[in-house]
């Protein structure tokens, strides 16, 4: 074998363990979803403090991606990759062998840690390797985005299967054995990067995750503490105040965490609201559709998983084998837009689910509508966002895209929660009043998709001869 193809051999091993990588970082947001009433059993939590099992792991997530970025830049992105494994690997034994309720929020949070360093060096990874040749490019995007969906089905699935079959505990320590085999192959696979000069802006990753963080507790908490009330209203100015204190002390720096001037690049802020929305859209689609399955079909655990299999499959279709295949004939701005029309239409369709529906009838072709729109949307607006910065900064592009997408999924779910328990998602005795609310929730998100496709339509402005080719 020439030595070329031992090159390139190696370069789509790498890419599979960067795939890897997104899997298990949106997997381990969904993983705990069915385990969660043993985990309230077990360690106490009130059912107000539960969420925060979730919230925790994205708010750390969410507020530490820029960091995890510039990181990248600085120190390398293999270091940086690494790191974030290793980082992993001991929240996820901390959350596992937790015995009390703020134990395990600190290991959730730790988790969270370690995927902020993860997502942005792994995205930055995969440009390195694959940045040079469009063609493969388009494959190599196409490989990494399918991981996302199929990571949160695969949580959905394997949670219910460890939690009725082994324990709860095992949600976290699943990651253990994938983490060590990843470090040990870390070094073989990824390419080095050179140590480049610089500073680290502390007060900004600072003002910049509580400011964020703050924002996702208001909105999270608002549905119960009312949103005219001073907690949530302050909570809200607080968070404004703080993300506004991050604007003014990343325009003084000489080195900030994140370079303003960044957001001038033709099409980037464009891409990351296309990106912010399909999140915001697509992350409560799944999370109330499985309420659904489960709450109003009556579906157990392990066949809910296995009715969101098909979805899945179809995301990992459209992502691998058709949306790079059409954004090189069309463009990201055509794809993106249609994706988000075609998203809220499934979501639109989704919406007229009934307390008397069926699997077949009612979710099967619905949510198959809606995954063709994230499978031809998220490629394209991806793509845009990260091959639109300069190369030096592309941790950075990557930092602000994932925060783009997780801090959209989680605020996005945060307000659709509030109006499903308005419109009766928190009757979960009462079938007909329940459904009228997971009903509410999935007109609401189509509603998201579609602002989405309309913003798009209008910032947008990536050439069809732009973008990578499968």
């Amino acid at each position: 074998m020439s030595t070329t193809a031992v090159r390139v051999d190696r370069r789509w091993w790498a890419l599979g363990l960067i795939a890897l990588a997104q899997f298990i970082v949106i997997m381990d947001t969904s993983i705990i979803g069915v385990a969660l009433p043993r985990m309230q059993t077990d360690l106490g939590f009130t059912q107000e403090s539960l969420s925060w099992v979730f919230n925790a792991y994205v708010v750390a997530f969410g507020g530490l991606l820029l960091l995890g970025g510039r990181l990248s830049d600085l120190l390398g992105a293999r270091r940086v990759f690494a790191a974030g494994w290793a980082v992993l690997l001991v929240g996820s034994v901390l959350a596992g062998a937790a015995e009390a309720v703020w134990v395990e929020l600190a290991g959730r949070a730790v988790q969270g840690v370690g995927a902020a360093l993860i997502a942005p060096s792994a995205l930055t990874l995969l440009m390195t390797l694959f940045g040079g040749n469009p063609r493969e490019l388009g494959r190599a995007l196409a490989l990494y985005g399918a991981a996302a969906p199929a990571g949160g089905t695969a949580g959905v699935f394997l949670g219910g299967v460890i939690t009725e079959y082994i324990s709860w505990p095992w949600v976290f320590y699943i990651n253990v054995p994938i983490a060590v085999a990843v470090l040990i192959a870390v070094p073989a696979l990824m390419p080095r990067a050179q140590v480049k000069r610089g500073g680290i802006d502390v007060l900004g990753a600072v003002t910049v995750t509580a400011g964020l963080g703050l924002a996702v507790y208001s909105v999270v908490r608002a549905p119960e503490a009312g949103w005219g009330s001073a907690t949530t209203v302050l909570g809200l100015v607080g968070a404004i105040v703080l993300l506004g204190a991050f604007l003014a002390i990343q325009a003084r720096r000489g080195e900030p965490l994140v370079r303003l001037g960044i957001f001038r690049t033709p099409d980037l802020g464009a891409a990351n609201v296309a990106q912010l929305l399909l999140g915001a859209a697509w992350i409560p689609m799944w999370f109330f559709l499985n309420l659904y399955l489960q709450q109003v079909l009556g579906l157990g655990a392990f066949a809910s998983g296995a009715a969101l299999l098909p979805m899945t499959a179809m995301i990992m279709l459209m992502m691998i084998a058709v949306a790079p295949r059409l954004t090189g004939r069309f463009g990201a701005k055509a794809m993106t837009v249609t994706g988000l029309v075609v998203l809220g239409a499934g979501l639109f369709w989704l919406a007229q689910v009934g307390p008397d529906g069926t699997f077949p009838a009612d979710v099967l072709p619905a949510s198959l509508v809606a995954a063709v729109g994230m499978g031809l949307a998220f490629i394209p607006s991806l793509g845009t966002a990260i091959s639109s910065a300069r190369p030096e900064e592309g941790g950075l592009a990557s930092g602000i895209v994932n925060t783009s997408y997780q801090i959209g999924s989680a605020l996005g779910l945060a307000a659709i929660t509030a109006v499903a328990a308005t419109a009766g998602a928190a009757e979960i005795t009462d079938r007909v009043a329940l459904t009228d609310g997971l009903s509410t929730a999935f007109l609401a998100a189509a509603g998201i998709a579609v602002a989405g496709a309309a913003i798009t339509a209008l910032t947008l402005n990536r050439r069809r001869t732009d973008q990578p080719v499968a």
